[in-house]
């Protein structure tokens, strides 16, 4: 194999590409940018994964306090009522002071809640990432043909402006 077959194989060509033909740069530019495109939607996928993890942490958090608040409200609050009734207190006070125990608790389960809520971010990485990236695409030309002979056979073929 010679060196310029070498080349070839592992697609390096000369200093700038010359000798490679429109089909081959083609083929390349599609498979760059299709490589560009899979390592955004990687890098998208990431950051959202992790919002998720924050996001399923908060709903959790929700859901306990609604479990807390609906189910072992009932049941809890007699039992913790007629024990402060034995302390001495009336029984419509000793309900009361339970049930604000109760209210107090869920609020607390509310507020960490919203507080992992609000460590929700946009994926800012893929953002600007993208933003670059259409930046770069935008500023991209089509290179012209090169100038052909006119002694060769495909000389009278034109390229259309599209």
């Amino acid at each position: 194999m010679s060196a310029a077959d070498d080349g070839a194989a592992t697609g390096v060509n000369g200093a700038d590409g010359a000798d490679r033909s429109l089909g081959q740069l083609v083929a390349t530019a599609t498979t760059e940018l299709s490589a560009l495109v899979h390592d955004e939607i990687a890098l998208a996928k990431a950051e959202l994964r992790q919002d998720a993890k924050r996001v399923g942490i908060g709903g959790g958090a929700i859901a306990a306090a609604g479990v807390l608040a609906l189910f072992s409200l009932p049941v809890l609050s007699f039992a913790a009522a007629y024990g402060v009734h034995n302390l001495g207190m009336g029984l419509a006070w000793s309900f009361l002071i339970v049930g604000g125990a109760f209210l107090l608790v869920a609020a607390i389960l509310g507020l960490l809640a919203v507080n992992r809520f609000k460590k929700v971010k946009k994926p800012e990485k893929s953002i600007a990432s993208a933003k670059q990236t259409a930046a770069v695409l935008g500023t991209v030309k089509p290179h012209p043909h090169p100038l052909v002979d006119s002694g060769r056979a495909d000389a009278s073929v034109t390229r259309s402006a599209v």
